[in-house]
């Protein structure tokens, strides 16, 4: 094998992500958890599962609000960061709060329902400093039920 002198081990690949526990790698906590494993992880991507629950901070008549549906985006986003930050290369274990910045071009084509699964991916476009754009997609099965730009800022805040 040739490998270059710029060769990074690609240990994320390894790393069993059905043993992860969720909180390990996210700011937030119940009752505010809005979503329930991360099912694919690279440095520029994530996806994650949430199945809406009856009773849920941000369900109302059977259905996940408008702001369920962007807390659940921003939470892929914090799901990503925060398993760089405690599994990656270059992580330093400490999970931060992170704060949505922007939102633009938000697509809701329709609320979840109670027992329905959202498959949610978020794709960082670019990432500067402290500030990652991502561009976010809610899916159902294969019907895409939301779409959006948002820009989330990383604090120094931790949140342990």
């Amino acid at each position: 094998m040739n490998f270059s002198c710029n060769f990074v081990p690609q240990i994320w690949l390894l790393l069993n992500l059905t043993e992860i526990d969720i909180t390990d790698i996210l700011p937030q906590r119940p009752p505010f958890i809005l979503v329930d494993r991360l099912t694919y992880y690279d440095p520029r991507k994530a996806i994650t599962l949430y199945t809406v629950r009856e009773g849920h901070f941000f369900c109302a008549d059977g259905k996940l609000e408008e702001a369920g549906l962007v807390e659940n985006i921003a939470q892929t986003g914090a799901v990503r960061t925060g398993y760089e930050t405690k599994y990656g290369l270059q992580g330093d274990g400490v999970i931060r709060i992170g704060l949505i910045g922007a939102i633009r071009k938000m697509d809701i084509r329709r609320a979840p329902c109670v027992g329905e699964q959202l498959e949610t991916t978020v794709v960082v476009v670019e990432d500067i400093f402290s500030i990652s754009l991502v561009e976010a997609k809610v899916e159902i099965g294969s019907e895409v039920i939301a779409t959006c730009e948002m820009k989330i800022f990383l604090t120094e805040i931790n949140a342990g």
